[in-house]
């Protein structure tokens, strides 16, 4: 019997680091209480399921749940359903697979890596800018003082599907102090904020490296994601809204994770000054395989 049934890690360097995922090929099998108890059980942020047939448009048709729910779109997740479709599912060897989610064909450029393997890039969509946040009434949030974020770039949403809140930091040790309050952040979420943040600084861990960073959401609780392409893409856009990255330095590397014990490296690449296009890549190394047991 072939797997049918993968877990990746993504944005790693190494199996069992990064943002994992599970992937389950087959899809039409499955029906959508299905979809949503397998995603339950695996209890990852993301689970993909993949339809084997492509459609018209040479893409993938997948869809996306996290345990409670269907969900449009998401980064690391489209990274790792590509490489497990590349490997498993593609007629013939590629270097560009389509993977379909609700917010339409997302392609996935595979690219040779520096360290072995591939990188994977995506497309990230358009991004909107939204509303700022005091940088006091923040902080109080994260359980940092109001210093500690940098006064000269805005707290401020970015929207793309889904939304984000961008938290510029001064420092690393900021960074690792930081934990989001729910009780004291449940006031900006009454006022419109997503209960999603992405904090960031210029200061890292490695030198090859150029930001750090750390993403806070709300999943009955308080979670922080080991890795996350989204936040990357929103963080791309709100650097070049901002002039907070030279015109000329095209690649970005990120570190993230290293806080939850699942070090992950993201990275984001800019088009050409008139070129508005941002794309977010990573490697994805595979942990595990198996079979989907159907009741």
């Amino acid at each position: 019997m072939s797997p049918d049934f993968f877990i990746v890690d993504v944005f790693a360097e190494r199996a069992y680091a990064g943002n994992p995922l599970a992937v389950v090929l087959g899809a039409e099998r499955l029906d959508d209480d299905s979809m949503q108890l397998v995603a339950a059980e695996t209890n990852y942020s993301e689970t993909t399921f993949v339809y084997s047939d492509p459609e018209a448009n040479g893409g993938f048709r997948t869809r996306l749940f996290t345990p409670a729910r269907e969900i449009a779109f998401a980064g690391h997740p489209i990274l790792g359903t590509a490489w497990v479709i590349a490997k498993h599912l593609a007629a013939t060897a590629t270097n560009l697979i389509k993977v379909n989610l609700q917010v339409g064909a997302i392609p996935v450029h595979f690219e040779p890596s520096a360290q072995g393997g591939d990188s994977l890039w995506f497309d990230a969509p358009p991004i909107t800018p939204g509303i700022q946040c005091d940088r006091a009434r923040m902080a109080l949030a994260l359980g940092l003082a109001t210093d500690d974020i940098d006064p000269r770039y805005p707290v401020q949403v970015m929207a793309a599907g889904t939304a984000a809140v961008i938290v510029p930091l001064r420092s690393l040790a900021a960074v690792q102090r930081a934990l989001l309050d729910l009780k004291t952040y449940s006031r900006l979420m009454a006022e419109g904020f997503p209960p999603l943040t992405y904090l960031f600084c210029a200061e890292t861990r490695h030198s090859g490296n150029d930001l750090s960073a750390r993403f806070f959401f709300e999943a009955h609780g308080v979670r922080e994601d080991p890795a996350t392409g989204n936040g990357a893409a929103f963080l791309a856009s709100y650097l070049r809204m901002h002039g907070v990255y030279p015109p000329d330095k095209r690649t970005w590397r990120i570190e993230q994770g290293h806080e939850v014990r699942r070090p992950s490296l993201v990275q984001i690449r800019f088009g050409a000054a008139t070129d508005s296009k941002i794309q977010v890549g990573g490697g994805v190394v595979a942990a595990i395989q198996g079979n989907l047991i159907r009741a």
